[in-house]
């Protein structure tokens, strides 16, 4: 692992009416790093990803990210009129990537191979969220957010991000991944708990 930061997100505020959610969270991710972020349901998780990705704009404080974006919400953002294959081309443009050899390794990877030319509307809740996370992964950006990205995932594909994940981290990216899982805590390097509106660094493995 080496010291270059990926993400700084420094004394960062966010509140809805009179409810604050976030109350002054500090989180710095570094290159090769695991990262996971844990909390109760209504904590401010997903928020606080999407402060970190530039989708939501904080109260107060400071987000700085260095270097190429991957994001995956936790709800499946595709068009249902379009297959999988057309998502991967219309990403490949948007990207600018040269080839989709990369993108159909994951989804092989992901194994939903078999529904390339699947309508997203007419795919299972899993496979969706396998599309959702292969469009952010496609490309491969140095850092990678991910909120709860195996929704829907049987074990043995819930298995395969995991592998994904460590492989990615060895090559030096940056994996920010929020879990509600407790057995997904020990693939962590660090693990912050959302707590009160703060993140506190607690104990990984």
């Amino acid at each position: 692992m080496t010291s270059e930061t990926r993400l700084r997100i420094r004394a960062v505020h966010k509140a809805y009416g009179r409810r604050a959610v976030l109350r002054g969270a500090d989180f710095t991710v570094s290159a090769g790093m695991l990262a996971g972020v844990v909390g109760e349901n209504g904590s401010g998780k997903s928020t606080l990803l999407r402060i970190a990705v530039g989708e939501l704009v904080p109260d107060g404080g400071s987000v700085q990210r260095f270097g190429a974006l991957g994001y995956c919400p936790q709800q499946a953002v595709v068009n249902d009129t379009l297959t999988v294959a057309q998502h991967l081309r219309f990403f490949q443009v948007a990207y600018r990537l040269p080839r989709l050899t990369e993108a159909w390794e994951l989804v092989d990877l992901l194994g939903f191979g078999a529904e390339r030319r699947t309508r997203a509307g007419e795919l299972s809740g899993g496979t969706r969220q396998k599309l959702n996370l292969t469009l952010a992964l496609m490309h491969d950006p140095p850092l990678l957010v991910l909120d709860e990205p195996y929704q829907g995932f049987d074990w043995d594909t819930h298995q395969r991000f995991w592998q994904l994940a460590v492989q990615l981290r060895s090559l030096g990216r940056s994996v920010v991944v929020v879990s509600h899982l407790l057995h997904d805590l020990q693939h962590f390097d660090t693990v912050h708990h959302l707590r009160d509106g703060r993140l506190h660094e607690g104990a990984a493995r």
